[in-house]
């Protein structure tokens, strides 16, 4: 049987895989590639979360394309209209024919001699094989699958119905019902609110705060952009503005975190009645942006609140009781359903077996080179974004990077590129550098930065922006053949 070969495969048809596609077509025109999707539908993220109030978490203007700028009313989108203009965006760059459904990656081997990938995909219950010279991996960092679900004790006792975001049931019916919410992160936060529209009451149930921030659903000034200049510089405008506060905002936060904390507070205190224990459900017991911050757009969630609608309750869970919950503090809280909003389960790559010339790789002990190529693994780049800003910033960025490493190639006529460690700085730390439970308890299995560049991840668009236009392929640690 004869394996159909390309010159690059995408891995993913989610927001990073069809960024990448584009990018690809516009800057390497010429080259024959196929998008691998696991899924029956593009949009990753957009289409797999279908819980109430899903919506982004960053602003729209730094979540869209730089090539295809968001024309929403909203800056803080909801999930369909995310997914919608994904699959617009794949039907206007004709990227929608490039992609391949159904198709779950399950391993890819480098062999040096031929200077190829070989991928072993499951599709439809049987495996089939593709060749191609460079693989470019967008498929995300979390287990599509399943997401993080901790036990609970007593939790068989419950006569209710258990039901984790990821897998948001579409018979679901949370009217006059008692809801708890387990969790206190971005998914928690937009749960509360859309349920306390039709629920009887709604617990958010934590075991410690977050910071919570509430900014407008629109951007008023970004809107006014777009009515006065042409789309693509109103676009580009509103990004670079928004990408520029996000950042004042995070640097604010590191540098000055007691005082970052207060304000944070203060803005919590002035939207939610006079009286309410702030410091004990918004006082987190880390700094600002040792986790992110969760967004609230319009302050929907301290309404909600505010109404009786919602309440925050910051506790532990002692059992898990036929009607509800028994918590440490002998509070019960009664349910009719539990949501356990309790985070995701982090997975590099896909979860696809990676060896090169028949020796396996172990993600978890490589080094990543701008963030973007592992050491020592040949005509491969992961796709990641910042953890303080939003994911397409340093996506795009890292796609753009892609493109000018491949011509560079092609020009010198090289077969192999690979990133080479001799010196990251002695220290290896995490990827991901925030303190959040879903990455700490995936920090073995994930690829690993250096102390100082070309393999630390910077969180910062600026300093990104500049290093990968302004910086050439004859960089330190890059190795060709």
């Amino acid at each position: 049987m004869t394996i159909e070969a390309f010159d690059v495969l995408i891995v993913g048809a989610g927001l990073s895989g069809i960024g990448a596609a584009w990018r690809l077509q516009a800057q390497c025109p010429g080259r024959r590639y196929a998008v691998l999707e696991a899924r029956d539908t593009l949009g990753g993220t957009w289409d797999l979360f279908r819980y109430p109030g899903i919506r982004s978490d960053s602003d729209m203007f730094t979540l869209s394309y730089p090539f295809r700028p968001w024309q929403g009313p909203a800056s803080i989108a909801d999930g369909a209209a995310i997914h919608a203009y994904l699959r617009d965006t794949a039907r206007e760059g004709d990227i929608d024919r490039h992609i391949r459904f159904g198709q779950r990656v399950l391993g890819a081997a480098w062999d040096s001699q031929a200077a190829r990938w070989t991928l072993e995909v499951e599709v439809a219950g049987v495996t089939r094989q593709y060749h191609c010279n460079f693989l470019y991996l967008c498929c995300g960092y979390y287990d599509y699958a399943q997401g993080h679900r901790p036990a609970f004790p007593g939790e068989a006792q419950f006569r209710g119905r258990w039901v984790h975001p990821q897998q948001w049931p579409a018979d679901l019916d949370c009217s006059h019902r008692d809801v708890v919410v387990i969790g206190s992160g971005a998914t928690a936060v937009t749960l509360v609110p859309a349920l306390a529209a039709s629920a009887r009451q709604v617990t958010l149930l934590q075991r410690s705060p977050s910071y919570v921030l509430a900014l407008p659903a629109r951007d008023l000034l970004a809107n006014w952009l777009r009515r006065a200049l042409p789309a693509r510089l109103a676009g580009s405008l509103a990004r670079w503005k928004n990408a520029l506060a996000g950042q004042a905002l995070f640097q604010l936060c590191r540098r000055l975190p007691n005082l970052s904390s207060r304000l944070l507070r203060l803005g919590v205190k002035r939207a939610l009645p006079r009286g309410y224990a702030v410091d004990t459900h918004f006082k987190p017991r880390y700094a600002p942006w040792d986790q992110r911050l969760c967004i609230v757009p319009d302050g929907d969630l301290f309404r909600a609140i505010a109404s009786g609608k919602a309440q925050v309750v910051t506790d532990t869970i002692a059992s898990v009781e036929a009607d509800g919950l028994l918590l440490a503090s002998g509070k019960r809280l009664p349910a009719d359903i539990i949501i356990t909003a309790t985070g995701l389960k982090l997975q590099a790559c896909g979860g696809m077996q990676l060896s090169v010339d028949g020796q396996p790789v172990d993600l978890g002990q490589r080094l990543a080179w701008q963030g973007l190529l592992l050491d020592g693994v040949p005509n491969l780049a992961f796709c990641v974004g910042y953890t303080n800003a939003s994911w397409t910033l340093r996506a795009d960025l890292s796609s753009r990077q892609v493109c000018r490493l491949l011509n560079h190639m092609h020009r010198h006529g090289y077969r192999e590129c690979r990133a080479q460690l001799a010196d990251a700085g002695g220290e290896r730390r995490p990827l991901l550098d925030i303190n959040s439970g879903y990455v700490l308890r995936a920090l073995d299995g994930l690829p690993k930065q250096g102390a100082r560049a070309p393999w630390r991840l910077r969180q910062n668009y600026l300093a990104d922006y500049l290093a990968f236009r302004l910086g050439g392929m004859n960089a330190q640690g890059l190795v060709f053949h």
